[in-house]
């Protein structure tokens, strides 16, 4: 197990890099990094952040994705906390978002649930929809400090998760109807990811560890067997895992999204 102060110096390290839009070279090629070392990592960088003023208002599953797996050399999702710095809400489904800093921006369309309710320990999947207050699409943007975005699981773990914004589009409040068939509604929704006019990706909720849902309890499963972090609280926001392979994005464009099979309105986000 990583030692805490040099989980602590990695944090440092990696909020610098961030701080000044730097590429550093992987975590993994200084010094053997399981992932279990990268969660201490994670752990050191809610302590720091929290300190300096930050909220973390909820959790990114990452790599839920399972058609993905290969490209980026790991075989599992992962988690990263989020915090408020990094989350915006679209007027009318329409954003605009500043690159500014962003190391290789990339962009992945997902969907973020809202918990209206503490989730039981041992929560089954149908009493996880349950708690769920809100659904909404989003525009994750993801980055990596590591060139050519070539790590190892470990390596994004410990790199917030490659997080670097989500955009969040008009929430849709859930129905007990609608929370009944959640699961099965999203894993057979598409949905289609554009620049201008070109199509850029497409890709299915079942993409998604069978549904955003199951990424969901996949995520409650894992906070239960992390003693060091809290479970899933009432109040937080959770984006489940991109639906495409994440696009590389440039300041000038403009990209939109559309679902077919569940009623959420797609988003339009230009880059500047």
């Amino acid at each position: 197990m990583l030692m805490s102060t040099q989980a602590s110096r990695y944090a440092h390290l990696l909020l610098d890099a961030r701080a000044q839009a730097e590429q550093i070279p992987t975590l993994s090629s200084r010094s053997p990094l399981s992932v279990d070392d990268s969660y201490e990592i994670v752990r050191s960088l809610i302590d720091i952040r929290t300190a300096q003023g930050e909220t973390l208002v909820g959790r990114k599953v990452g790599f839920a994705n399972r058609k993905i797996w290969s490209k980026y050399g790991v075989d599992a999702p992962i988690w990263t906390p989020i915090f408020n710095e990094t989350v915006r809400y679209t007027d009318e489904n329409r954003g605009l978002q500043s690159l500014v800093g962003a190391v290789q921006p990339r962009i992945g369309p997902e969907i973020v649930f809202k918990l209206g309710h503490t989730p039981e320990r041992d929560a089954t999947m149908e009493e996880l929809a349950e708690c769920i207050e809100w659904m909404a699409h989003a525009f994750e943007i993801v980055v990596c400090p590591f060139p050519e975005w070539k790590f190892e699981a470990a390596d994004s773990i410990a790199a917030f998760g490659l997080h670097g914004s989500l955009i969040v589009g008009e929430p849709k409040m859930l129905s007990s109807a609608s929370r009944r068939n959640l699961g099965q509604v999203l894993a057979y929704a598409s949905l289609s990811l554009s620049c201008g006019d070109e199509l850029r990706s497409a890709g299915f909720g079942s993409d998604v560890l069978g549904s955003p849902l199951h990424a969901l309890w996949h995520l409650h499963q894992q906070l239960n067997a992390q003693d060091q972090f809290t479970p899933l609280t009432a109040g937080e926001v959770v984006t489940t895992g991109t639906w495409t392979d994440v696009c590389p994005i440039k300041a000038g464009e403009t990209w939109t999204s559309a679902f077919s099979g569940v009623s959420l309105p797609g988003l339009t986000v230009s880059f500047v």
